[in-house]
């Protein structure tokens, strides 16, 4: 986790912030919130077990714990949720090219490193040696730009080996019973499947770029400018409550997700939830948006551009 690029930030946000609610309160009464802890969702822990996002907004703050990245959006258009606290920057692509009003707020995290292809074959070690291998893992995240990426390095293409969508546990599951070669696995799985042997193939590291966000409608953006500074300003005091202490924010995260603390530090190594759109993130927003429309999974380029609420 990049503590020391995390303390000027969350310094700066806090003190240049300026809400614009009015004396009377927010202009919003209660807000609903996505709740997601894999697959190293730190920010998130931290929230709900000292209720940041509700001491700092003052108005009472609910969880809607949907961790399908396509069941987020639509509960977002549906004004179910008001913000989607850790959604992955496929799913906002795939929900903005279809045209929905969605907006990224800010960032979460990017973890290349911390989505990976694991098998029980060592001999598995290159795209080449995956040609016709049953490889599963879900579709139109950032595990599947990962495998599509890794076998673009040597001009391959997912019609060359056998791609079975399923989610990460069943991913896994598969890999144990032989029913799959590969299994696309990341956070606790991965670091799971790292501890008893299995043999990592690659990591997202120079092929993708990971990018969880921060995202609302432009429509509750407009109507309620005062909530979202104030949902910023909750944002930046998670990330100052784990840079004063990250020892506890990894034993809470270990308990929370079943893992030890020790386990939770060197995944959180791999982790940059600097909150700030940086022009990397824009980069990496418009080459999974490439990506899925070379998937055939959005019918159209898609220009990421109008995706960023400022």
């Amino acid at each position: 986790m990049n503590i020391k690029r995390l303390l000027p930030l969350v310094t700066l946000i806090l003190v240049f912030a300026v809400s614009a609610a009015t004396a009377d309160g927010l202009s919003a009464d209660s807000l609903t919130a996505t709740y997601v802890t894999s697959p190293l969702n730190i920010p998130s822990i931290i929230d709900k077990e000292y209720h940041l996002f509700e001491s700092t907004l003052g108005i009472p703050v609910s969880y809607a714990e949907i961790t399908s990245g396509a069941d987020q959006t639509q509960a977002l258009a549906s004004g179910d949720v008001q913000v989607l606290y850790a959604v992955g920057g496929t799913s906002v692509i795939l929900s903005a090219a279809n045209g929905a009003d969605i907006r990224v707020l800010s960032m979460y995290s990017r973890a290349p490193r911390a989505f990976c292809l694991y098998s029980k074959d060592e001999s598995l070690n290159s795209p080449e040696s995956l040609r016709g291998k049953v490889i599963a893992g879900p579709a139109g995240t950032n595990l599947h730009e990962l495998l599509v990426a890794y076998l673009a390095t040597a001009g391959m293409t997912i019609e060359d080996v056998s791609y079975v969508s399923m989610g990460i546990p069943e991913a896994r599951a598969a890999m144990e019973n032989g029913s799959a070669d590969v299994a696309l696995l990341g956070g606790a799985a991965a670091a799971n499947a790292a501890k008893q042997g299995c043999h990592l193939i690659c990591d997202g590291e120079g092929l993708i770029s990971a990018i969880i966000a921060v995202a609302v409608t432009g429509e509750y953006a407009e109507a309620h400018p005062d909530v979202i500074q104030a949902i910023r300003d909750a944002h930046s005091a998670i990330l100052r409550k784990m840079s004063e202490d990250p020892e506890a924010a990894f034993a809470l995260t270990a308990e929370n997700l079943g893992l030890t603390q020790d386990d939770v530090r060197d995944m959180a190594a791999a982790y940059d939830f600097a909150p700030e759109i940086t022009e990397g993130d824009r980069e990496g927003f418009q080459k999974t948006a490439d990506f899925l429309y070379t998937a055939g999974m959005i019918d159209a380029p898609f220009d990421t551009s109008s995706l960023y609420l400022n």
